[in-house]
């Protein structure tokens, strides 16, 4: 028995040390990157930026995956229910974590509990945008439109209750407005009908409208940042176009399955600051409008518990419903 007990102390041992270096070997295969919305969406853009920087940093393929549907909830509730070893993580957006909770009479996961936070990674401006043959050039012009025209004014977003969602039903609330919502599967295809005239207008992240602004496709009137953006200088907010106090960001996060174990998290956290601390990968994505804002995971926890309630109250005022 004692020569038995030897061994089996000697195998525990060997266990013992050969699991943190099996930890410490992390990762040893692809990772995937959820997204919650389509190709050509802000979130896909942000993510092929910054993940060919961050396969570098982790020796191994960063492979995007692209689950669109209700609101980024799809891809959520894959990665809550993914395996919890590093190797499925989620680009998350400020409906996702905070706002879908109370658009949804089901997410399929909890947004505090079925998750483990990574990173914050920035906050990006909405604009609005209309189809320029709309009779509106101004922000004022468009509400008087829309008040001598109501119920007939439709506004497309890249999903329920996304950052462009809500800014619309804010503006709704906010204005008096009866406007129409149109949702997509992402921005992208919800930009291209507005250019094609079958929705007149929707708020979309700056980096995906401006070249259509650009090309005088889309007309824009103002953006829902407290002040005007520096991506769109001459573009007031409207927040100074007589509704004060009125700000709808989109924000961005990398979280992962709850129960990661730690070490992994850890090494995904230094990664993720190497990865949007990269000179070139940071002026890329400020390119694109976003404000990079990175935190520790317990500051991303304390953040998103923050949001949920702020989110719930613009909800409330818009008068959204449940889906």
């Amino acid at each position: 028995m004692p020569r038995f007990l030897a061994v089996f102390a000697s195998l525990l041992a060997l266990a013992g040390g050969l699991w943190p270096n099996c930890a410490a070997a992390y990762p040893t295969r692809p990772v995937t990157l959820v997204l919650g919305f389509a190709p050509g969406g802000p979130s896909d853009v942000m993510a092929r930026v910054f993940s060919r920087k961050l396969e570098q940093v982790l020796g191994q393929p960063v492979v995007i995956e692209n689950r669109t549907g209700a609101g980024g909830n799809i891809a959520g509730e894959s990665v809550a229910r993914a395996a919890p070893d590093g190797y499925t993580i989620l680009l998350a957006n400020s409906g996702i974590l905070a706002a879908n909770a109370q658009l949804y009479k089901r997410t399929g996961f909890d947004a505090e509990k079925d998750f483990a936070p990574i990173t914050r990674v920035g906050a990006q401006a909405n604009v609005l945008v209309i189809n320029p043959s709309l009779p509106a050039k101004t922000l004022a012009e468009l509400i008087a439109y829309a008040k001598a025209n109501p119920g007939k004014v439709s506004y497309a977003s890249g999903g329920h209750g996304s950052s462009p969602h809500l800014a619309a039903e804010l503006l709704k609330a906010e204005a008096g407005i009866n406007l129409v919502h149109v949702p997509y599967k992402g921005t992208g295809p919800a930009l291209q009908d507005i250019i094609a005239g079958h929705v007149q207008m929707m708020f979309s992240s700056v980096s995906p409208a401006k070249p259509h602004m650009e090309s005088g496709k889309l007309r824009a009137l103002a953006v829902t940042t407290l002040k005007r953006t520096a991506l769109l200088p001459d573009i007031p907010a409207v927040a100074e176009l007589g509704f004060p106090g009125f700000e709808a960001v989109a924000w961005h996060a990398v979280v992962a399955p709850a129960k990661t174990p730690k070490d992994v998290l850890a090494k995904l956290h230094s990664a993720l600051m190497t990865t949007f601390r990269d000179a070139a990968v940071s002026k890329q994505l400020t390119s694109l409008g976003l404000d990079i804002l990175l935190t520790t995971p317990e500051e991303l926890a304390a953040y998103i518990k923050a949001e949920i309630p702020k989110w719930a109250r613009i909800i409330k005022a818009s008068g959204a419903k449940l889906q």
